[in-house]
């Protein structure tokens, strides 16, 4: 018995290292369960990590995707916290583009019951992501502005949706002027389009409040606009790099307006904070969802099959995930 999965062998262009491949199916042994893969995501990050450039690696040859939701199938001897039916994360270190796989039963996260399928797919780095981007490194009050570049992203949906919540204002930047009333009927309070100097026009926006957080994952010249639009004792967080450019920021800002500039690495918060935290985060990611704060936003599901097809579309403009069934 046999399972497809979607391996690399090298780094490199995904498109040119990614193969389909049967791999044989072994038998549970004691401590494991045999999950079936439900959903899987298709993120920038695991375009870096089959690249060879992301900030850590897996060893070769390695089964692509990194996130991912599965359901237990069989569970091996001495494995009774688990039973069959359970929705799980599948496993990240041993890759979430295949149809199934043999995991160790320690660890594995089990998640509530209820929660939709495109959800669970997507709710293991996008989520937290936003989440802790707004708790982490300022101190935000209702009323708050913040700004983020890549607004039509999944992290990018996410601020807007938990910012409603809080009551914290958006100015959301977008490279298409087409998704302006997408992000508006989300709740995003204002929406630019790169080319628009809306840096110029932050005291109007604001009514004099200013923005006190500004979230980058594009880098480049949208980096530095967000920092020009950010107030004196601003923070600018950095947790992406879409263009791949590096960046000179003005030293102006940095000096006399005291901007300060950092990262963010959920894989690093992740493995940094105790189980107990990251389940105290996750607890409230879930009453989000149940609540309806918190909802993704899919464009469509390809067969795992469909791999190539699905990466072709992942690359090009689009609103909402690209995501694959096993």
């Amino acid at each position: 018995m046999s399972f497809l999965a979607i391996r690399y062998h090298q780094y490199g262009n995904p498109a040119e290292r990614l193969v389909a491949e049967e791999i044989p199916l072994s038998e549970v042994g004691p401590g494991q369960v045999l999950i079936k893969m439900l959903g899987a995501s298709i993120n920038p990050s695991d375009f870096g990590m089959i690249m060879g450039s992301y900030g850590r690696k897996k060893e070769l040859p390695a089964v692509a995707g990194r996130e991912g939701v599965g359901e237990i199938m069989e569970v091996g001897k001495n494995v009774d916290h688990l039973k069959p039916g359970q929705w799980v994360q599948f496993p990240d270190a041993l890759g979430t583009w295949q149809e199934a796989c043999i995991a160790d039963a320690v660890g594995l996260k089990v998640l509530p019951e209820g929660l939709p399928l495109e959800m669970a797919t997507t709710l293991f780095i996008n989520p937290p992501t936003a989440w802790r981007l707004l708790h982490d490194f300022v101190e935000l009050k209702s009323g708050d502005w913040i700004i983020q570049n890549a607004a039509n992203s999944a992290v990018g949906i996410f601020v807007i949706q938990l910012a409603n919540k809080i009551g914290v204002k958006t100015l959301n930047i977008v490279r298409r002027k087409e998704l302006k009333g997408e992000l508006n009927k989300l709740g995003a309070d204002e929406v630019f389009s790169e080319e628009e100097n809306y840096w110029k026009l932050i005291d109007d926006i604001t009514s004099g409040k200013g923005v006190k957080l500004a979230l980058n994952s594009v880098g480049s010249e949208s980096a530095i606009n967000l920092l020009k639009a950010l107030s004196p004792g601003g923070t600018h967080v950095t947790f992406g790099a879409m263009s791949f450019d590096s960046i000179r920021f003005p030293t102006r800002q940095l000096i006399f307006d005291e901007i300060k500039l950092t990262g963010f690495w959920v894989d690093g918060w992740l493995h940094s904070h105790s189980k107990e935290e990251v389940d105290m985060m996750f607890e409230e990611i879930y009453a989000l969802i149940r609540e309806g704060t918190f909802s993704t936003i899919v464009e469509k599901w390809y067969s795992l099959s469909a791999f190539k097809e699905a990466l072709e579309h992942a690359a090009k403009p689009r609103f909402g995930k690209i995501l694959l069934r096993g």
